[in-house]
């Protein structure tokens, strides 16, 4: 279990485990690869980001993180795998998410993108993001799950610098 703080100096524990958290998060966030490059989508306020939301009513955290990715990015996925889980300890409210990992078999050009402008796809994500990026890429629960994703063999090569 890792523990550090957010790009908000919130206190984040990150775990490689199904769970450690809840049992039932109420958030989910997906790293998505097409094509061989990372998709992620554009939130008009934070900046660039993989897609991510919240568990909806009647829904489960995998039929969550499907949805999200469609909804963000036009693509199609049947298949995450939960990688692990994060919960932030915010000054409001702590919020717990599950994370995800997908390959999106394709895309579909949509005319609304719900809260977002659409798919983004990039050749290899940057070691420091800067402000194009949202604070959500800022802190160290993404490079951690890249390691932990390449550990488990599931990144081809040569994708990630460490």
């Amino acid at each position: 279990m890792f523990t550090f703080f957010d790009y908000y100096h919130n206190e984040v524990k990150l775990a490689f485990e199904k769970n450690p958290f809840s049992d039932y998060p109420r958030h989910v966030w997906v790293i998505c690869r097409f094509q061989g490059q990372w998709l992620l989508t554009r939130h008009p306020r934070r900046g660039l980001e993989f897609p991510g939301g919240k568990v909806e009513k009647g829904e489960t955290p995998e039929e969550a993180a499907v949805r999200e990715v469609w909804e963000e990015t036009g693509g199609i996925t049947e298949i995450v795998k939960q990688v692990g889980q994060y919960r932030v300890k915010g000054r409001a409210e702590t919020v717990v998410k599950n994370i995800y990992f997908a390959d999106v078999q394709s895309m579909e050009t949509k005319k609304d993108y719900m809260e977002t402008l659409g798919p983004v796809l990039l050749r290899k994500l940057p070691r420091e993001p800067d402000d194009n990026y949202s604070f959500i890429m800022k802190d160290d629960v993404l490079p951690k799950t890249l390691h932990y994703l390449k550990k488990q063999k599931l990144l081809p090569r040569g994708d990630i610098k460490e």
